[in-house]
């Protein structure tokens, strides 16, 4: 993230928010960059999932948006309102332009979260190729007042059967290493750790450091080695 922008998703938050508030995120944000360069990876192979999908509780639903147009202002809003509205809603149509999909999980017809989902490539440089038919989460986001009560894991799942019934094969996915809230997501939705990893680039090529190694990451090596010319990050 370039110094400009950081300043200004910090004004934007100063704003709303007030002096103390925004100084403790300032904090927060500080011994996030120092840890943020670790990565770890997870997959999970839709084939080896359960035959069908856990039931959502009735009071829930989930919505599949594939572009700008179809969300509701109410939700474009809340959604924007998370951070930067400007550069929320800049991201928002870039991926919809990559053909992203943003899936929305409502309690009781408010918003509870959202997380984004990609095809065949991703929004940057990633640690691997994927696939044609791998897909990367993004971005899941759960507001506050709805953590805790499992509704990222009923989320992802629901993503997993919906995916393979498109003919979806692998699902790809990372979270920073200081990030607890994020790794325990992944854990609870049936995916399996890679590995960590570093991620740099220099004079415009990607350079990927793995921190450890794990069985797991024999499978990601065959699927790179047979993921084919068509294959972009």
């Amino acid at each position: 993230m370039n110094l400009s922008r950081s300043i200004s998703r910090f004004g934007d938050y100063y704003r709303r928010n007030g002096v103390r508030a925004t100084v403790r995120r300032i904090g927060v944000a500080a011994r996030r960059s120092l840890l943020s360069s670790r990565m770890v990876l997870f997959y999970c192979d839709l084939s080896t999932i359960d035959s069908q999908a856990p039931d959502l509780p009735v009071s829930m639903k989930v919505e599949r948006k594939k572009s700008e147009a179809e969300l509701s202002v109410q939700n474009l809003q809340e959604i924007a309102s998370v951070w930067n509205p400007d550069l929320a809603l800049r991201n928002m149509r870039e991926r919809f332009h990559l053909g992203a999909s943003l899936w929305l999980i409502k309690s009781e017809d408010n918003l509870a979260g959202y997380g984004w989902t990609l095809e065949g490539r991703t929004v940057e440089p990633h640690y691997f190729p994927l696939g044609e038919r791998d897909v990367q989460f993004l971005d899941f986001h759960l507001f506050q007042r709805y953590r805790g009560r499992g509704m990222d894991w009923l989320l992802m799942n629901h993503i997993f059967f919906e995916l393979r019934a498109d003919g979806v094969q692998r699902v790809f996915g990372e979270a920073a290493e200081w990030n607890q809230a994020s790794l325990s997501s992944f854990r609870m939705a049936s995916f399996h750790r890679l590995g960590l990893a570093r991620k740099f680039s220099i004079l415009g090529q990607t350079i990927v450091c793995w921190a450890d190694k794990r069985d797991a990451r024999k499978d990601t090596k065959r699927h790179i080695a047979t993921a084919g010319p068509g294959n972009r990050a």
